[in-house]
């Protein structure tokens, strides 16, 4: 069979890569998460995308490719509500006074007691 790959055999690995890597960058994203005090420490991840020329997936990696998918949507969502989380303590730790911020007040002690 004639495929963009030249082989099926050939075109079927190329998915097979593309699909580690993707499925790679997945689970790094779900260790941070389930690890958050690592995030600091995390290299920068290049963005994933296909490879050239690759043409349609094989119908045998298909579940793959979808189970991939669910759990790209899933981390994709637990991020979005860290996000609301982290912005909702930074503005409720926006609004505390800090002695820094706040104006002079007089400060009046009784020592005749």
């Amino acid at each position: 069979m004639n495929t963009p790959h030249g082989t099926e055999e050939s075109w079927r690995s190329a998915w097979t890569e593309a699909l580690d890597r993707l499925e790679l960058d997945v689970a790094a994203v779900e260790t941070l998460l389930a690890d958050v005090h690592r995030i600091d420490d995390a290299p920068v991840v290049d963005p994933w995308s296909p490879p050239e020329g690759l043409g349609p997936l094989p119908l045998d990696l298909r579940p793959r490719a979808d189970g991939i998918l669910r759990r790209q949507t899933a981390a994709a969502q637990e991020l979005a509500q860290r996000l609301v989380g982290t912005r909702r303590q930074v503005a409720a730790v926006a609004k505390v006074e800090t002695r820094d911020s706040m104006p002079s007040r007089p400060a009046y002690l009784d020592c005749a007691m």
